[in-house]
């Protein structure tokens, strides 16, 4: 049996109701008073949109009275002006060529002049000869949906407000971490190129050419583990770390030892960072022409000489240990010559582990070798355009920072000198 209660508006003298009793009351309410509660509106128009029907929740939205509207209104006179001229140039054609609109988002006036946001459906409704007689139309209210909407897009322009700022913040921070241009050096041509794989649009990479006291230039390209901006911290404080390590002992290998017990001091807990790092350092050779370069390598890959005779070949600093790594990490040195005519081509692994789509997967240090052989002899600048077009044909494989930095002694004209 149902659980008995009094029904509405029955004192508790009326004697208990079965609630079965109450549910059939309910649903034998009238269509009429079920058509004027409705939780939306409705809209009865001719097809000319003279209103003939209303119900009480659209009134009440509303606040006009049925007999203002009844016969004497019609329902573009309900819509704001903007409402009017959409129903007149699309609303209006559309429901006539369809016979029905749904979900179309209207403006309503109410009486005191406010705005009522609606979602609106509208039906052509015919005769038993087929010939249109009428309109109904549905109304939704849309406050909360436009307040939601108004919200999304506060968000988004939020959001896009903080993209902004943050890529405004990023570009400085890079800016910080390569020079905004590299060292004029008399009786050198250098050029250099970055290839910034991180979506932060800043990288782990760093390079730079800077003069020392004694008409001798230090140069250095490094590469941090990982990408972005935390990556991008560590490199600022390579970069700077080095260039006052220079400063104080400008000696490749005591430069690298000094980066590598920075490092190894400020990030030796949970999180430890390391690079790759070789530091050069510059001297003219007045005898021979040319420049001397003693290089120091802490695990970076092999720089890459290319002669004035057409020749190329790696330039190793074998045994160099990652920066940071160990608390007393190996470096190796090397020297070499750089005649008029030559080329030294330093770069990142974002070069040679970039993914090719061939069979062998990787680029790699043997396919560099080659194409620096077919370069040579080169310099600097052609060096490095012909190193980014290559890096073009890989598109999305390149996905790791790539750096490259060409530094070149020009041929001497007949009949000049330095």
């Amino acid at each position: 049996m149902g659980r008995r209660t009094d029904l509405p508006g029955e004192g508790p003298g009326s004697g208990p109701v079965d609630e079965t009793t109450q549910f059939d009351a309910l649903l034998k309410e009238s269509v009429e008073d079920l058509y004027e509660h409705a939780p939306c509106g409705y809209l009865s128009t001719r097809l000319d949109g003279r209103i003939e029907k209303v119900n009480t929740t659209l009134l009440n939205w509303l606040g006009h009275r049925r007999e203002d509207l009844l016969h004497r209104k019609h329902f573009s006179d309900l819509l704001t002006v903007g409402g009017r001229i959409y129903h007149e140039t699309h609303y209006a054609p559309l429901l006539r060529m369809q016979g029905e609109v749904s979900g179309i988002a209207l403006e309503l006036r109410s009486a005191d002049g406010s705005r009522l946001p609606v979602l609106v459906t509208s039906t052509v409704k015919s005769g038993h000869d087929g010939q249109p007689l009428l309109i109904r139309t549905t109304l939704f209210d849309a406050r909360d949906r436009r307040a939601y909407e108004t919200e999304l897009l506060r968000a988004r322009t939020v959001a896009e407000q903080e993209r902004e700022r943050l890529q405004n913040l990023a570009t400085t921070l890079q800016q910080t971490l390569l020079p905004p241009t590299l060292a004029d050096v008399p009786g050198l041509e250098v050029s250099a190129y970055y290839h910034i794989a991180s979506a932060d649009q800043v990288g782990g990479d760093f390079y730079d050419l800077f003069p020392l006291a004694a008409g001798t230039w230090g140069l250095f390209m490094g590469d941090v583990c990982g990408k972005g901006a935390a990556a991008a911290a560590v490199s600022s404080l390579a970069r700077y770390t080095l260039r006052a390590a220079a400063v104080y002992d400008p000696d490749p290998a005591a430069v690298l030892d000094n980066l590598n017990t920075v490092l190894n001091h400020e990030y030796n807990g949970s999180d430890p960072r390391f690079c790759t790092v070789v530091f050069g350092l510059l001297t003219p050779d007045p005898e021979r022409g040319g420049f001397g370069v003693t290089l120091a390598g802490g695990g970076h890959p092999p720089a890459l000489l290319m002669r004035a005779d057409g020749s190329a070949d790696i330039l190793p600093t074998p045994g160099g240990q990652l920066i940071g790594a160990l608390t007393d990490a190996h470096i190796a040195t090397t020297a070499v010559h750089l005649a008029p005519g030559d080329t030294l081509l330093l770069h990142t692994d974002g070069l040679t582990e970039a993914h090719t789509g061939a069979p062998e997967g990787r680029y790699g240090d043997d396919a560099l070798l080659t194409f620096t052989r077919a370069l040579a002899p080169t310099t600097a600048s052609d060096a490095v355009d012909a190193v980014r077009d290559l890096l073009d044909t890989f598109g999305t494989g390149v996905d790791d920072d790539t750096a490259v930095l060409a530094i070149h002694v020009p041929c001497i004209p007949s009949g000049e000198q330095l």
